[in-house]
């Protein structure tokens, strides 16, 4: 299949006459006449019929006229890469990462990252979920770090380690006397994130199949790491990572409740919008997130 044709073929479609295309293109209308003959007979059906003095799609043409645009697409955006990457690895890439990703990953990731590209620059966000996938879908970061979710569908995604989020306390709370239940939740009270957070989300259906009452939420907050102190001087509850609990970790001096019913386990990804232009720095990152060699460092 010619690309010549299927811009004239394009251009036809979208003026809807051939007398207007011809112009356009600066080309006979036999020409573009000819051009798509060679289609209709290269895919054995009719692409346009006649409409009074225009012509109109057929279901055939209304199809080859959604893959054109995203073949043309494509092409375009293959030069403009090309192009870019014959100019070297330089630019700028806008990075969002969850808290947990940014403590466990983040430090690794740019080192390597940063040896291989020394001439970019980096913008970080850190935040919860909710806030930069918004941030993602909206086109204000180029890529995300953090738990892959079943909303993830409109974003493409790429798994890299997996998670165990827990319930934790202070070290001295009552719940620790208490049985290792589900039912030992009921009535206490949280730090938690919003309910739009994977999490939260989580904990709402755990007592809820379980049969309790949904969480008291004393203080809600969108930094649990910044708090492990106020969790444990006030007696609350809350949701952590098991990678963030011990000493020297942030999550110190919190300690798991022993729940085995109460363990949220999840995927720790990179997301980014599948449709967008990537530019070499940002694919040289996602390369790198994707190949997973860091994970050790």
């Amino acid at each position: 299949m010619d690309f010549r044709d299927l811009k004239y073929f394009e251009t036809v479609a979208e003026l809807g006459h051939l007398g207007h295309a011809a112009e356009k293109l600066c080309r006979t209308q036999s020409a573009l006449s000819k051009s798509i003959k060679r289609l209709e007979d290269e895919l054995e059906t009719a692409l346009f019929e006649r409409v009074g003095r225009g012509i109109v799609l057929t279901p055939s043409g209304a199809l080859l006229l959604e893959r054109a645009r995203i073949l043309r697409r494509g092409v375009e955006e293959s030069k403009r890469q090309l192009k870019d990457f014959a100019r070297g690895i330089r630019g700028h890439v806008r990075l969002g990462v969850s808290t947990t990703m940014a403590e466990l990953l983040l430090p690794a990731v740019t080192e390597e990252f940063l040896r291989s590209a020394p001439d970019v620059t980096m913008e970080l966000t850190l935040g919860m979920n909710d806030r930069l996938r918004d941030l993602l879908q909206a086109g204000h970061i180029d890529l995300m770090l953090g738990p892959l979710d079943s909303v993830d569908g409109v974003f493409a995604t790429h798994p890299i380690v997996d998670d165990q989020v827990v319930v934790v306390a202070g070290p001295a709370h009552p719940i620790f006397s208490q049985p290792g239940k589900v039912s030992s939740l009921a009535g206490q009270r949280w730090v938690l994130p919003s309910a739009k957070v994977s999490t939260r989300r989580w904990l709402d259906q755990l007592l809820n199949e379980s049969g309790l009452p949904s969480a008291q939420v004393q203080i809600e907050t969108n930094s649990i790491l910044l708090v492990p102190q106020l969790i444990t001087r006030n007696d609350l509850l809350s949701l952590l990572s098991r990678r963030n609990l011990g000493p020297g970790r942030p999550g110190h001096p919190l300690r798991e409740v022993p729940i085995p019913a109460a363990v949220m386990r999840r995927t720790f990804g990179v997301l980014y919008r599948d449709e967008a232009y990537l530019t070499p720095p940002v694919l040289c990152l996602l390369n790198i997130l994707r190949k997973g060699s860091w994970l050790g460092g």
